[in-house]
């Protein structure tokens, strides 16, 4: 596994570089966090304090509903950014839980101190900016496949972003992420040549 401050570094590059002084502040305002399997780091209702720098593990952002049901929204593992976005950059109650998946090691840094760096350097803002830009056209995306795929269409996709996922992530969760039922999920698996 590469140092957090390699990966950080080398994820900030990945969407848009920052100036060498930008890097320094910014690789300065991390600390480490070390977290279990099945531990939530954010709970729904509460306000996301923190983004993550994934070092290692896998974690997901879900939703769940009154009536007991769950939709599983994204995968994160190394080397991306985690938490739940939308209430850590607007700062209100989140919708979704962010948990460990498998025993996971972060960066983290606050909102405080995130929002700042974005204030000081025009160049990670610009960052935040083009990061935010590749996830919304990947959930666009996502949301054609999940309102106009069949079933074996969304599993096939899933497998050509990221063939590596079905040794990563629990197969109900996949289904989850997929609105498959999990028995179709298992057909699949044993009927799609991957």
């Amino acid at each position: 596994m590469m140092q957090g401050s390699t990966i950080l570094e080398d994820l900030v590059n990945r969407i848009h570089p920052v100036s060498a002084e930008a890097m320094e502040d910014l690789a300065s305002i991390w600390m480490p966090l070390q977290a279990g399997r099945k531990e939530l780091l954010t709970v729904s209702g509460n306000i996301e304090k923190y983004i993550y720098v994934v070092l290692d593990g896998v974690q997901r952002v879900y939703y769940h509903d009154d009536l007991d049901r769950e939709a599983t929204i994204v995968f994160t593992y190394s080397p991306s950014f985690g938490g739940v976005l939308d209430s850590f950059l607007l700062q209100t109650p989140s919708k979704y839980n962010f948990e460990t998946l498998t025993p996971s090691s972060f960066l983290r840094t606050p909102f405080t101190s995130f929002n700042a760096l974005m204030e000081k350097h025009h160049s990670i803002e610009t960052m935040v900016r083009k990061g935010l830009s590749g996830v919304i056209a990947g959930l666009e995306e996502r949301l054609v496949e999940i309102q106009s795929f069949s079933s074996e269409e969304k599993f096939r996709s899933l497998l050509k972003r990221s063939p590596h996922i079905l040794q990563l992530v629990p197969h109900k969760y996949l289904a989850s992420y997929l609105g498959i039922d999990a028995t179709n999920f298992s057909k699949l698996i044993n009927k799609v040549r991957i």
